[in-house]
């Protein structure tokens, strides 16, 4: 596992870049196995952001905190991460109980280099073989409002979606 703190618009320094792996290793703690950590700190408009990724056996925890101090945003978005495993701990431990997530969704993101494309930006992702279930557990883990897979029973691409009633929804293709 390896923790990389990236910084835009701040430059890094030791202190801030060791107050960031300690936090982040005590989520580590978590887990047997975890891949590599990805920390973006960000200063904007007077705000200072962070940003936390960490891929857990195939599954991806991700937080995003905004205050007007960097070390309390860290500190927020940590905490945002450790709610997110207790939240889903139980639901983990019982349904992947045998040997969990297979490790293999990572995602690049690339961006157009034409301006006056309609298209701002493109995300790949290593499409993963579940079952609508555990598409919904991702999609919440996320805390995206929708999340593609390939489903297991169909072999064919799905959609779930968040629905404005609270509820879920499972777009199938019919060719």
């Amino acid at each position: 596992m390896a923790i990389t703190v990236r910084g835009k618009n701040l430059d890094i320094t030791p202190a801030l870049r060791d107050y960031v792996e300690k936090r982040v290793k005590k989520v580590t703690k978590y887990f047997d196995k975890t891949g590599d950590i990805a920390v973006i700190l960000k200063v904007e408009k007077g705000r200072h952001q962070v940003e936390v990724t960490v891929p857990v056996d195939g599954i991806l925890l991700r937080g995003e905190e905004s205050t007007a101090d960097m070390y309390a945003s860290i500190d927020q978005v940590m905490d945002k991460i450790e709610k997110q495993i207790e939240k889903h701990k139980t639901k983990l431990t019982k349904k992947f109980r045998g040997g969990g997530f297979r490790a293999d969704v990572a995602s690049t993101v690339t961006v157009p280099e034409v301006d006056d494309e309609i298209i701002v930006r493109t995300k790949k992702f290593a499409v993963k073989p579940m079952d609508p279930e555990e598409a919904i557990l991702q999609m919440n883990l996320l805390h995206h409002d929708f999340f593609m897979f390939l489903n297991i029973e169909t072999e064919q691409v799905n959609l779930v979606y968040r629905r404005k009633d609270g509820q879920f929804g499972l777009l199938e293709p019919e060719f």
